[in-house]
């Protein structure tokens, strides 16, 4: 059996008394590919910022790699494994920021980017990768919403985590950038154990080998794609059927 990733057990979540997250417990095993599946409001955005740690849980515990981080500060949950990402100026400079993020340097006030070539080179070689290196100068502004999702799965990635957490990288794409978007995650590699939250049921079967399905911030199906499919749950709650 795979070592397992992520372990939730019993995590609860509630705003000025109305319950977003109701004792979720799931396993995500080493190398895993998880679809956390539901309608809106189903509180997957929420679980998904009670593991990053922007939200404290009100219960529960939150396991990464055996190790309890339920209490610890965002920061220091990136240099266990998860990714984090930034939202400044250029491309390029948001790259170099994220590998930033992971040097000894990053709290150094002098340790400027333009000080530190080799971080410019490695964030232009991935922007090669994703084929817009020719937009490496531009303002995040001027660009596609389809480059900025790209750009932000591969800041993500620059940080070589152990665990990606993905919210919605299919919202609001056309379906030549959800192409672009499925070709960039099929090409992690398997040291990395990726968790989606989509709620789009057509893009997101491809991806996952396991789907958990939110209502109402419950768990109500878990799953291999056929199961929960026919399951009549899913069909009621999600497929309105």
């Amino acid at each position: 059996m795979s070592a397992e990733a992520l372990r939730l057990e019993d995590l609860s979540k509630s705003f000025g008394g109305v319950p977003a997250v109701r004792g979720v417990s799931l396993a995500i095993a080493d190398g895993e590919r998880r679809l956390l599946l539901g309608p809106n409001g189903a509180g997957k955005t929420t679980l998904f910022n009670l593991v990053t740690g922007d939200l404290p849980p009100d219960t529960g515990s939150i396991r990464l790699f055996g190790r309890e981080i339920s209490r610890m500060a965002a920061h220091r949950r990136v240099h266990l494994g998860l990714a984090r990402t930034y939202q400044v100026i250029t491309l390029a400079h948001n790259l170099e920021l994220a590998l930033l993020g992971l040097s000894p340097l990053r709290w150094n006030p002098v340790a400027l980017l333009s000080r530190r070539p080799e971080l410019r080179e490695r964030a232009l070689a991935v922007l090669d990768r994703l084929g817009l290196r020719p937009s490496a100068d531009r303002r995040l502004s001027d660009t596609s919403y389809g480059e900025q999702r790209r750009v932000e799965i591969a800041m993500a990635l620059s940080q070589e985590p152990r665990v990606l957490l993905l919210d919605e990288p299919f919202a609001g794409l056309s379906q030549e950038e959800r192409r672009d978007i499925q070709q960039q995650l099929a090409a992690i590699p398997r040291r990395v154990t990726v968790v989606m939250i989509e709620h789009d049921l057509d893009v997101a079967l491809s991806f996952a080998e396991r789907i958990t399905v939110l209502h109402q911030g419950e768990i109500i199906v878990e799953g291999s794609r056929a199961e929960v499919v026919a399951d009549a749950r899913v069909q009621e709650v999600y497929l309105g059927t």
